[in-house]
């Protein structure tokens, strides 16, 4: 039996998820195809992680991962283990987005490990006016995919860590970047719970 235009158009936008356990706890990958399209940082327990990609991906079911996601997901391990590891190259699909924030997340995803911007600074590298920095943390606080587009080295004014929408708040964006040698101050002690 032949499979209709249309049964062929879903099965190329279908997702698939995988739950995996990292040294900083649980964490979730969604793809289509080959390409990341949503990513969960660590958290507590896997049925957070779950809840939290189908919560993005409400369609996605569990699966197996092609080689190019399954090793995203090895490469995400050793990341959370404190090896140096690069995502430059892997192919994501961020997905129908505003268009200021499709360059906000081209431009971030060039930081470097190691290196960090101010949400201010990444506007003006974008052309846009200091109002636009607002602009910009939204973009981050809407990050289909973190540590890919890696908004964890955007950083508030002053280069201090100021808010951050994953599990663990403020203090997992601080723990990121020590992963990457970044020396950052503590975030206060009420940015340290989770923030949804």
């Amino acid at each position: 039996m032949n499979a209709s235009v249309a049964d062929l158009a879903a099965m190329a936008t279908l997702h698939r998820y995988r739950v995996f356990e990292t040294a900083h706890g649980i964490a979730a990958i969604a793809w289509s195809g080959e390409a990341v399209t949503a990513f969960r940082l660590p958290g507590e327990s896997a049925r957070d992680a779950e809840w939290s990609l189908l919560r993005r991906l409400p369609d996605a079911v569990a699966g197996d991962p092609p080689p190019a996601v399954a090793a995203v997901i090895a490469d995400a391990i050793r990341y959370f283990a404190g090896e140096p590891v690069d995502f430059d190259a892997v192919a994501i699909d961020l997905g129908e987005q505003e268009p200021f924030f499709a360059r906000v997340y081209e431009r971030v995803r060039a930081i470097g490990r190691g290196e960090t911007m101010t949400y201010g600074a990444v506007a003006r590298e974008l052309g846009a006016g200091p109002e636009a920095a607002r602009a910009v943390g939204q973009a981050m606080a809407r990050n289909p995919i973190p540590l890919i587009v890696p908004c964890h080295r955007v950083l508030a004014a002053g280069s201090r860590v100021h808010g951050f929408s994953a599990p663990g708040g403020a203090l997992a964006k601080v723990r990121m970047l020590e992963i990457e040698g970044v020396a950052t101050e503590p975030p206060p002690a009420a940015q340290t719970a989770f923030e949804f």
